[in-house]
Parts: C-alpha cells; structure tokens; sequence
C-alpha cells in the first residue's frame, strides 16, 4: 500500500490541474487516469472537435476568397489527414500533461481505479493507494438515448463520430444543443448535407433568443437542414430517422448515412465504488456537493462535469484549483457560477456570461437592455465577419450587469473581459468609460455598453 496525502481519481482538466497544484502547495500527491491524461476535453470533446472546426474554416475561406481578391483553384480536402491533424494535437497537448505532472511531483498511475474506503483507492493492477483527501474527477460520458435502433452500424455519439475517417454525404444529428450545433457547423463548412432533428423549438435553448435566432438564420442560409419541435421515435437500418413533432403529433423521416447522437452527456459514476463509501448521489447520478465542492463524506471531494454544476472544462479546472487550495488552508472562495462564460463554436461563434434576458426579467428587477450590431464594428468588416451582435442585460436601478451575450467573431475571447469586469462587481459605465483599442473586434463590448445608456456616437439612438 502507498501512501499519498491526496489521491486525484481522473486525468481530465479538473483533475490534472488539482494534482498539479496539491503537490505545488506541499501534498503529496498521486493522480489516476485509466486512459489519456487530459480526459474527454482534450481528447474526445474541446480540443479534437475546435482542430475539426479550424480544418474547416481554413477550406471554407479559401474556397470563399473571392471578395478579398484571392482566387484559390481546384481546392479540395482530405477527410483522413483532417482527422490525423485532430489526433496529433490531441496527442502532443496529453503528452505536455504527462511531463507537467511529473515535473511538478505528482505520480501518476495509468490504472483503472475503485474507490474501496473513504481514504483508499484500489487499483486493477494489484495497486492500493492510501489517503487523506480524495478527489473524484472522473468527468462524463455521451448520453444513451433509449430509442429503436441506436445500435444500428452508422449511428455514432460524438467519440464515434471523432474517429471516423470517413466523411459523410448526408449527416443527420439528433440534438440541437453545443455538441450537435459545433458539428453541425464543421460539416456544412465542408460542404456536407446537414440535417439537425431537435426536441425543443428552438436551437442552443438555454442561450438568449436573440442569439438562438441568430443562430437558426446562420444554419439555414448555409443549407443546414432544422427539424424542430419533434421527438426521435426509431432508426431504421438504411439510417432512416423517424420523428414525431411534439405538438401535434406530425410524423416525418429523414435519411442520411450517418446518425450522430448528441443528446448530452452524464457522469462517469457506475463501478466507481462511490456508494460503496457512502457518497451522496442525485436522482440523475451526479455526485452531490456543498460550493466548496465537498461531498457528504468528509475528505472527498467531487470536481469538474462528475457534480453536474456546470459541464465545461474551464469550470472544472477552476474547481480543482480551488479544492487543491482549500485542502491546503489557503484562502479561497466558492464560485459564482453566473460569472463563468459559456461558449459556442458555431460560425459566427457565440458566448454568453450570466443572465438571458427572460431570466433577468423573471427575477422582478427594472431590467435594461443594450444592442450594437457588428455591422458598425470598422475591424470585423475588413475581416469580412461583421455579422452578428453584442447584448448586455443590466439593472437600471445599479447598473449591474446581470449578463452579456455575443455573436461573432472570436466572441468567445470577448466574454472573458466582461466575466471579469462582473467578478469584480463592476457595471455598464466603467466598461462604457474603459478605453478599447482601435481598430479591434472589442470595441463591440464598449458600444453595447454605451448603447445601454443610449450614449452610443456609433449606433441609431434610439427612439425616445
């Protein structure tokens, strides 16, 4: 039996950032991931499907360069080599992890691990580690929709759909949500038929309908196929796809040659051994914890998409840093999970931070709104990408930002600035006073704000 001060079960972002930082604050320390550190972000979901998007809008513009006086001939692409640039980034960034971990102390066991006792952890190869403090990161998986024909040859979840080397003529994506709009968007880019079969009325439905909307009209100008409203009922061999509308009980079909699955995804706790040392699990089997992210057991902890609080990479990153501190006494407080950007990437991409709108007004407060249309931004014109638009929602009465929604280009770089501007409970004025340069795509973030005081020099003012 080895003895460890902490023992970190999962090599995720979480994961591998908190062993890295327990052993930085004097733990020792050991991490265990079964497969490639850096978990399913790096491997099978953040990274591999951003190098897929990336490989996509470099064909895109070049087969598109016509406006910016660049004429490209005979321009094709190579499905296979697409996909071997997608693994070998996703290598290289696994490989930098292993030599973190062992640069900065932490020993790392490629095992599957079972959680025997509250301070012990047994691994397959004959291994027992013993500890203090556990930290279970062991992440999530794609969820199983229970539907006729899941199990059909060409119906895939997004790893199965990763380690295709083949492209598809026709694609047919159930679930219109971030996994199934980011493919949606890497395929059409390439210039494959694209059907999206979605149960809401509406695309991405937790961000802002003004960006929902958007979205939907960017998808069918570029002949992306949306069925929604509509329930699967069965796949048929042939890769048919039989729906249901859920209104009116309208049946409809579609054939492709490839079915994706995306209908989100659910924790990695089955044969864990979590019930085994009695920790607390919610109806939907995601551990149960307090803002320190502490289970019900004392000393072990739960992080990243294993809890269910927020199912994004830099959320669990974050939390793994905070329990690494916390165990070690430092000084650290519980996130504000309306304070973390969440993002998109479609074509435009999108993010958001905080409150929609229709939440923001459901709380009762004298909600404001600003509006400043991309097409007024002097940067995203010369690059061409000067669709889209930057939303706050604030409170007239504080000048609070209650949230910020953005679509176009590198929107997802623009939500941190305004992320950090609420983490230090800063308001509409001092973003609408913070000089930005010019010419950037940031200055959007300026206007809207201005916009929201209806002091804007670059946009209509608006009708009193």
């Amino acid at each position: 039996m080895q003895q460890f001060d902490a023992v970190v079960v999962g090599g995720g972002p979480g994961g591998y950032e908190c062993a890295i930082r327990l052993s930085d604050n004097g733990l020792t320390t050991a991490l265990v991931e079964e497969a490639e550190l850096g978990g399913t972000c790096l491997n099978r979901g953040c990274i591999p499907t951003k190098t897929l998007l990336h490989s996509a809008d470099v064909y895109y513009e070049a087969t598109h360069g016509g406006d910016f006086g660049v004429t490209a001939g005979n321009v094709t692409f190579d499905y296979g080599r697409i996909i071997q640039r997608k693994n070998a980034v996703s290598q290289q960034l696994s490989r930098g992890i292993g030599f973190l971990e062992k640069n900065h102390g932490v020993t790392v066991f490629h095992d599957h691990a079972v959680l025997t006792a509250r301070d012990r952890v047994s691994l397959a190869g004959g291994e027992v580690l013993q500890c203090r403090h556990l930290i279970v990161a062991t992440g999530s998986n794609p969820a199983r929709i229970p539907i006729p024909g899941v199990d059909l040859p060409g119906v895939v979840d997004s790893t199965g759909l990763l380690n295709q080397t083949t492209c598809p003529e026709h694609i047919i994506i159930v679930g219109g949500g971030v996994i199934g709009i980011e493919f949606a968007t890497f395929f059409y880019r390439l210039g494959v038929k694209v059907t999206v079969v979605e149960m809401l009325d509406r695309v991405l439905g937790p961000l802002d309908k003004d960006i929902t909307d958007f979205v939907k009209a960017e998808l069918k100008a570029n002949g992306v196929e949306l069925v929604l409203g509509v329930k699967v009922a069965s796949i048929e061999p042939g890769l048919t796809v039989h729906y249901t509308a859920v209104k009116d009980g309208a049946k409809g079909a579609v054939t492709g040659d490839v079915v994706l699955m995306a209908g989100g995804r659910i924790p990695n706790t089955r044969g864990l051994g979590l019930e085994t040392i009695g920790v607390a699990l919610d109806r939907k089997g995601f551990v149960e914890i307090d803002g320190l992210c502490r289970t019900n057991v004392p000393g072990v902890y739960a992080i990243g998409d294993v809890n269910g609080k927020m199912q994004l990479a830099h959320v669990a990153s974050a939390q793994g840093l905070l329990v690494a501190d916390h165990i070690a006494g430092k000084p650290c407080k519980q996130l504000n999970l309306n304070r973390i950007p969440s993002c998109v990437y479609c074509n435009p991409e999108t993010a958001m931070v905080g409150l929609t709108e229709e939440q923001a007004r459901a709380t009762g407060r004298d909600v404001g709104t600003g509006v400043f249309d991309l097409s007024g931004n002097g940067k995203a014109l010369t690059m061409g990408e000067n669709k889209g638009l930057v939303k706050f929602v604030f409170d007239r009465a504080t000048d609070e930002i209650l949230g910020f929604h953005v679509i176009g280009p590198r929107a997802t770089d623009l939500a941190a600035e305004v992320a950090a501007v609420m983490e230090c409970e800063g308001t509409i004025s001092e973003i609408g006073s913070t000089v930005h340069p010019h010419p950037t795509v940031s200055e959007v973030v300026m206007e809207a704000a201005h916009v929201c005081h209806d002091s804007c020099v670059n946009a209509p003012r608006a009708r009193k």
